[in-house]
């Protein structure tokens, strides 16, 4: 049996933040990034809720959502008690967030009206996915809180948010973007709809991602892409993942790298591995020559190759590390932690959705590529 939902309503655009005039005196909890706490950011997004409702600020945000933090917005949510949940920011705000709804109405036994999550980062797809990822510091571990009843409601696409990131997260959650789909294209619970949304979005990441980079107010762009990010959301919270995540929430538990990078630096060695299988070489050729990422007249071998390469361009174009030697990690402390990462990659929530099961040598040889 094959599914397909979309239970997120999705509203993109520059007026898309009238839907928050819909919640009249509503009890708002934001959820979101410290340095949004008290901006002039904030401060818009409050002005379209209407005067009667009653807002409330969590902003205790951290990278890699730690337990420590998600405690404290559960505290916060036990006093306020809210019914709608607004989340601001990232990845690590949005999860956050889920994991405080998800534990905070067990607690309370009482459900929210309304779970909105707004990006501010052109990435994760959290805002459209049943996926929270929380650390486990004091283990140096990350696990996933899975539940399709955290699927956030309304998903708002303000183009506008994106302008001012970084331009490592640009960076960064550009190629997370780009490893949802080719992921979720070639994952074992892939279908039609998953593949096409998942082929568009290596199309916009591919061709525009890097022009995003160089040029970052472009409004035109940041829109396409922050869509393109929503899109293999979709496709993945469907098809699933695989390995390169499983390997990549390794590097970030154990050496704090960055989410996006981490799964940046895996991603060609999984692109080649995966292709060994036929099925999945064609998968990558297909997507790539539909993409403009290969030559039109390529076989599926040579497509995979120039997409390998077209990957590998597009870090050097943005400047991003493609080794953990490179980020600042002493080889020979990454080879020590060899056995922890494989034990614990395949463990992973993501591991299963991969297409082709591999050993602990293969995922060993897999990760070594990385090192140096």
């Amino acid at each position: 049996m094959e599914k397909f939902t979309i239970p997120t309503k999705i509203i993109a655009g520059s007026d898309s933040l009238d839907v928050l005039q819909a919640f009249e005196s509503q009890k708002v909890m934001f959820v979101c990034d410290p340095f949004l706490n008290g901006s002039d950011t904030l401060k818009m997004i409050e002005s379209h809720l209407p005067s009667s409702a009653e807002v409330k600020v969590f902003a205790d945000v951290k990278p890699n959502p730690p337990l420590t933090s998600i405690t404290a917005g559960v505290k916060v949510y036990q006093e306020f008690d809210p019914s709608v949940i607004v989340t601001l920011g990232g990845g690590s705000a949005i999860d956050t967030a889920k994991a405080i709804r998800n534990f905070g109405e067990k607690i309370s036994g009482k459900q929210l009206s309304c779970f909105v999550a707004i990006p501010t980062t052109s990435g994760t797809g959290s805002e459209v996915t049943n996926t929270a990822v929380v650390s486990d510091e004091e283990n140096h571990a990350k696990f996933p809180i899975m539940d399709d009843h955290l699927i956030p409601d309304i998903a708002i696409l303000y183009p506008q948010l994106v302008v001012s990131a970084p331009a490592s997260v640009t960076a960064y959650s550009g190629m997370d973007v780009m490893t949802h789909s080719l992921e979720s294209l070639v994952a074992n619970d892939a279908n039609l709809f998953t593949e096409a949304l998942a082929e568009k979005a290596i199309d916009v990441i591919g061709n525009h991602l890097v022009e995003a980079y160089r040029n970052p107010t472009n409004i035109e762009l940041r829109h396409i892409v922050h869509e393109a990010a929503t899109a293999a959301g979709l496709a993945f919270n469907t098809a699933g993942l695989g390995i390169t995540h499983s390997i990549a929430h390794q590097l970030g538990a154990q050496f704090h790298v960055p989410h996006g990078l981490a799964c940046a630096m895996v991603l060609p060695h999984v692109v080649a591995f995966n292709a060994q299988d036929k099925k999945c070489e064609a998968k990558y050729a297909e997507a790539a020559r539909k993409a403009r990422l290969a030559g039109a007249d390529s076989s599926d071998r040579m497509a995979v190759r120039e997409l390998i390469r077209k990957l590998q361009a597009m870090m050097r174009q943005m400047k991003c590390p493609r080794t953990l030697a490179a980020f600042g990690i002493k080889p020979e402390d990454a080879k020590a932690a060899c056995e922890t990462i494989v034990k614990a990659a395949r463990k992973d929530g993501t591991f299963p959705g991969n297409p082709i099961v591999p050993t602990d040598e293969q995922l060993a040889e897999i990760y070594q590529k990385v090192i140096e």
